[in-house]
């Protein structure tokens, strides 16, 4: 059995609360997948990075990931950083740009005993992560932000077709496993060169994929049908901004943010990582909701089984799911969701029930 080698960056806030609980519920899953114990290894960044290292990402953490299989983010808190910290690229986006994790995958689902306010709400986002209208990123060098004069800025959207093919391939596999239906989100109405060929090379990769349905809409109108008719959706694929604000709502649908996870890819690496903030308010007090953490793990645990052809770790990445699932339909569930459970108290009914089969 292969023993792979994951990182853990705890992050800022909440994210020294529920990435250990995300660590306690992967080795849980793992075990009773009969799978290999997981070679964790802790890196430092963020806050505590900046006092230790003077870095908010130091060099030695991009080095120990360049060697790793994937690692788990806790969220940061940039915006509390002193400068120059707060002014450059938050760590996530960093290490987004650094390791060319073009695929931001956000599924939404939700809970049976949770909150949804679309309670059938089953789908994914796919949200390409390297260009598009997030200028942070978009560009090898600097922000792709300019003031000519300090009453006038520029910001740049970049699309290019490499990129967006390799997005569109990502959107259609993950909708070949799922249920075969694909819709590329746009504004190719306004934006006919850049949003229109995002759509355009979409379409052709579509020609690839005859077994997937595949419909467009654009952006605003693509707030309403999800409002309205969430659960008619399987994989939507879309450029940077596009996919950020609506994989924030579609979240909210299937329940919370607290809930909503997420990975970051390429070819070859993976980055878990929850939606949500660092929620600084309640840091410490272990009111923090650990499920979008943990279930990012689980995904992390779904891609490193697809990619290695490793049917333990897809099995781990199922009995993890569902020993998330099982703690909510029974009741358990921190105060966002309406229960009353601590972090350590869910994290335990999830491992109960993982355990138990």
């Amino acid at each position: 059995m292969k023993t792979y080698r994951l990182g853990v960056l705890l992050g800022d806030g909440i994210g020294p609360e529920i990435v250990p609980a995300a660590v306690r519920v992967v080795d849980a899953a793992l075990a009773a997948a009969g799978a290999a114990p997981v070679d964790w290894q802790e890196l430092p960044l963020g806050a505590a990075a900046i006092e230790t290292h003077g870095s908010a990402i130091p060099a030695t953490t991009l080095e120990a990931l360049a060697g790793l299989d994937g690692w788990l983010l806790g969220p940061h808190d940039s915006a509390a950083y002193p400068e120059p910290y707060r002014s450059q690229l938050n760590p996530s986006g960093a290490l987004r740009k650094h390791f060319d994790l073009y695929a931001n995958v956000r599924p939404a689902r939700a809970f049976e005993g949770g909150r949804a306010i679309a309670p059938r709400t089953d789908l994914v986002m796919v949200r390409e992560n390297t260009e598009g209208f997030y200028a942070d990123r978009n560009t090898f060098a600097g922000t792709g932000e300019y003031m000519p004069t300090p009453d006038v800025a520029v910001c740049m959207g970049i699309f290019t077709r490499p990129a967006v093919e390799r997005i569109a391939r990502t959107a259609f596999e993950l909708a070949m496993r799922r249920r075969r239906k694909l819709t590329i989100v746009h504004k190719a109405n306004v934006l006919q060169l850049s949003s229109g060929l995002f759509r355009k090379v979409c379409l052709e990769i579509a020609q690839d994929y005859p077994d997937v349905a595949v419909d467009d809409f654009h952006i605003d109108a693509m707030t309403v049908h999800l409002l309205r008719r969430a659960a008619d959706f399987d994989v939507l694929v879309a450029e940077n901004m596009f996919g950020d604000i609506l994989s924030d709502m579609t979240g909210e649908l299937a329940g919370s943010l607290g809930i909503a996870p997420s990975i970051n890819a390429s070819d070859d690496r993976c980055m878990a990582q929850a939606a949500h903030g660092s929620a600084p308010d309640i840091a410490g007090e272990g009111l923090a909701n650990p499920i979008a953490m943990i279930l990012s793990s689980g995904m992390l645990l779904d891609w490193l089984g697809t990619r290695y052809d490793d049917p333990r770790l897809t099995e781990a990445a199922k009995r993890l799911d569902d020993g998330v699932r099982a703690a909510v339909r029974g009741g358990v569930s921190t105060r966002d969701l309406g229960g009353s459970a601590s972090t350590d108290a869910f994290t335990d009914a999830v491992v109960e029930r993982i355990a138990g089969g």
